[in-house]
């Protein structure tokens, strides 16, 4: 029994084609992990200037395994939303975010906020 040339092409097309496909998705499902460790400061604004001293910080950090304010160690819920409470010293403050994924690749944010006397 002979297999037909034109068989033989389409069924080495469709092997390369679902290969290619196993690949993208592949790569898709561990884009997480090539990115790396991300933090976003949702609220306040770097450099915001504030008349409260009591002050929520709130972000997103994803891909992490530890993430620390100030290296103080806060939490983050299962979508990796966070919220920590600050209060604030006269004058600028520099606070500084900092994560750690499973892979030991860090980042870390900086921002400041201003106190004014009201």
């Amino acid at each position: 029994m002979t297999i037909h040339p034109h068989k033989k092409k389409i069924a080495w097309v469709s092997g390369f084609l679902i290969g290619i496909a196993f690949l993208g998705y592949g790569l898709f499902q561990s884009r997480n992990i090539i990115m790396g460790p991300q933090i976003s400061l949702v609220t306040p604004t770097d450099g915001s200037s504030l008349t409260n001293s009591l002050v929520t910080i709130s972000g997103k950090a994803r891909n992490i395994s530890f993430i620390s304010l100030n290296d103080r160690p806060i939490f983050v819920d299962q979508q990796g939303n966070f919220n920590e409470e600050l209060v604030l010293s006269p004058g600028y403050n520099s606070w500084t975010l900092r994560a750690k994924d499973k892979f030991g690749r860090t980042v870390s944010k900086q921002f400041g906020l201003v106190l004014r006397n009201s």
